[in-house]
């Protein structure tokens, strides 16, 4: 039997891709007030502005290709039984063929309505417009986890960390809760694996740093991960 494998990944691997993040210095932090466009609030107040926030970074996904990060996690599940939890909103992972993914924060390829959470749909195309509606006459909304609101997602993601073999990090700072909080769910024994060129904050136990960015971090990843086949 394959040994289980959590992948905890978040914006660093995807920006590899050319994704762009809020976080980067000349991102997106810059052009936008993160009140304007990524809170319930923000909808509320100004539905045009968050609309065409979220399309611009739909069409840019569709510009985009998964990188040797998302690959080289695709390609150990030859020898692992691969869950990977994502922050990011994107399809990169599912694009580079990982057959087992959890969007912790949403997916920008999907909407929903703004009255039933739970009538989600794939959206056809790059574009979200006024008069989209649901099944039940309302309107839709980006599928995306905003600032202030619940994480549903991590009911699903608690149980799978508690059956983790082997944990890893891949691309993420580990300031954003409560995703940053999965890491405290492994078992005392399990295995820690850190990918990231900049060291993040992780005090729990013994942990394997690999200070690369996700696509050379992942490789060496690999020949590490062979030695727990």
């Amino acid at each position: 039997m394959k040994k289980k494998l959590v992948v905890l990944t978040g914006a660093g691997i995807s920006q590899e891709s050319g994704i762009r993040t809020f976080r980067d210095m000349g991102g997106l932090w810059e052009e936008y007030d993160i009140t304007e466009v990524a809170t319930p609030e923000a909808w509320e107040r100004n539905p045009e502005l968050v609309m065409k926030f979220y399309n611009d970074r739909r069409k840019q996904l569709y510009e985009c290709e998964p990188n040797a990060g998302h690959l080289g996690l695709a390609e150990l599940e030859n020898d692992f039984d691969v869950q990977i939890i994502t922050q990011n909103v994107d399809d990169l992972h599912e694009r580079a063929g990982s057959s087992k993914v959890l969007h912790l924060h949403g997916e920008l390829k999907k909407v929903r309505s703004t009255k039933y959470e739970e009538l989600v749909y794939d959206l056809e195309g790059w574009e979200l417009k006024f008069g989209d509606r649901c099944e039940k006459g309302y309107q839709l909304r980006p599928h995306i986890v905003w600032f202030g609101e619940m994480v549903p997602a991590m009911e699903e993601a608690v149980p799978l960390v508690e059956q983790a073999d082997i944990f890893v990090v891949v691309g993420t700072s580990l300031n954003v809760y409560p995703a940053a909080g999965l890491l405290h769910y492994t078992r005392d024994d399990v295995p820690l694996f850190v990918v990231d060129p900049e060291r993040p904050p992780v005090y729990l136990r013994k942990v394997t740093f690999i200070e690369e960015k996700a696509g050379r971090g992942v490789a060496i990843l690999k020949e590490k991960l062979k030695k727990l086949c």
